[in-house]
């Protein structure tokens, strides 16, 4: 069984979706979890059920995100999961959109990263984590900048592996395709049933996945037992991957 105890471990969005999944998982697990809400009032309740920490947080700040790593650590584990999503073709977005999305999706990992490391610099250990998508590989219609965000979530942290990896410092990314969660059901409730059959059918598992599913990945990704593994992306998508 994964073993995380005694490590401190900060999960952006991890109140809802599969950041509340990291969030239990990491938690039961016997880390000690820091985790960000947009409304920490309404996210306290949760966060008292499974034992962690939350802080009120908006990503979309770089100047606050970095604050909020570096007044709540050190940590040893650093999971980057807020995200938000984008139901449109490129053609129908502005640019007032594409700076948000890169700034939750993309930007706001650049700032915990560059605040967590010098601290996993001095323990001579860190895991990242980084939740990209399957669009990030594979493309999105209707998700253009979205996707584009979530490619470079892979490529930067690929490139955070190669830099740290000497130093005890494991960087990964896993892309879930479609989990089923808050996100994903707004989606689904303004495409129809039409666009579940695709995202469902677009696997090889022919389902949606879990949050859980998600969790557990990113669970032995942060463990002692994954100290070899660094500079992948790990696909939790039902083969999506795979050309279904």
């Amino acid at each position: 069984m994964i073993d995380l105890t005694g490590k401190r471990a900060f999960v952006t969005g991890g109140a809802t979706g599969i950041g509340a999944a990291i969030s239990r998982l990491f938690a039961a697990r016997g880390a000690e979890v820091v985790f960000t809400a947009l409304d920490a009032t309404a996210a306290t309740p949760f966060a008292q059920e499974i034992g962690a920490r939350v802080i009120e947080l908006d990503v979309s700040s770089v100047a606050a995100t970095r604050e909020a790593v570096l007044a709540n650590g050190p940590f040893a584990i650093l999971v980057n999961n807020a995200g938000i999503d984008q139901h449109a073709y490129f053609t129908h977005t502005d640019e007032a959109e594409w700076r948000r999305l890169l700034a939750v999706n993309l930007e706001a990992v650049f700032a915990t990263t560059h605040a967590a490391l010098p601290a996993m610099h001095m323990a001579s250990y860190g895991r990242i984590i980084n939740i990209a998508s399957e669009a990030g590989r594979l493309g999105s219609r209707g998700g253009a900048v979205y996707a584009a965000a979530k490619g470079g979530v892979i490529s930067f942290t690929r490139s955070i592996a190669r830099e740290n990896g000497r130093r005890g410092i494991t960087a990964n990314v896993v892309c879930p395709g479609p989990i089923d969660t808050p996100m994903l059901r707004g989606a689904v409730e303004a495409g129809g049933q039409k666009l579940l059959d695709a995202m469902t059918g677009a696997t090889l598992a022919g389902r949606l996945g879990t949050p859980m599913e998600v969790a557990a990945a990113v669970a032995f990704l942060a463990s002692k037992e994954a100290a070899f593994i660094t500079g992948e992306c790990l696909g939790v998508s039902g083969g999506m991957g795979c050309g279904a």
